[in-house]
């Protein structure tokens, strides 16, 4: 990963999950729903082209899957912000380190700001929500109630 040549945003959390368990909940749109997008047009594979829909916003993105590396890391071209996206994981024991990382920004000035500041906020929300489910089964509703009707327009 190169980020040496523009802005990287980085998340990251501690999910008291099995590595396996974790990196399957960023696999199978059928988990990754519970903490994040309403909506995955299928698992993430190598090579594919996936459509993520978050419903109650009415908006959806493609991200080409570039890479997957089993329990280790998935790594997405995200066609939103034309950027790639590192999930990581890293196993400590019976618990595994998830580290999230969007490089390769094309904007500038206010405009790459605002983009930091919207993948800063939004993938720390993921693993937020991420935690709450893999650990205790809550879905938290996070991302919904990030931006409620009345009073943002996301």
């Amino acid at each position: 990963m190169n980020t040496k040549k523009s802005p990287a945003v980085k998340a990251q959390m501690l999910i008291r999950k099995p590595v396996s368990t974790v990196f399957e909940a960023f696999i199978d749109p059928a988990i990754t729903k519970n903490f994040w997008f309403t909506r995955g047009s299928g698992k993430l594979e190598e090579g594919k082209t996936i459509t993520w829909e978050w419903e109650m916003y009415n908006i959806s993105s493609q991200v080409f899957v570039k890479e997957i590396l089993a329990d280790k890391k998935i790594s997405v071209q995200w066609d939103q912000y034309q950027t790639t996206v590192d999930f990581e994981f890293k196993p400590l024991g019976d618990t595994t380190y998830v580290t999230i990382t969007q490089y390769g920004f094309q904007t500038s000035g206010d405009e790459l700001l605002a983009e930091i500041n919207g993948a800063s906020g939004g993938f720390t929300t993921v693993l937020d929500g991420l935690k709450a489910y893999l650990e205790h089964g809550i879905n938290l509703n996070l991302i919904a109630d990030k931006f409620p009707k009345g009073v943002t327009d996301h």
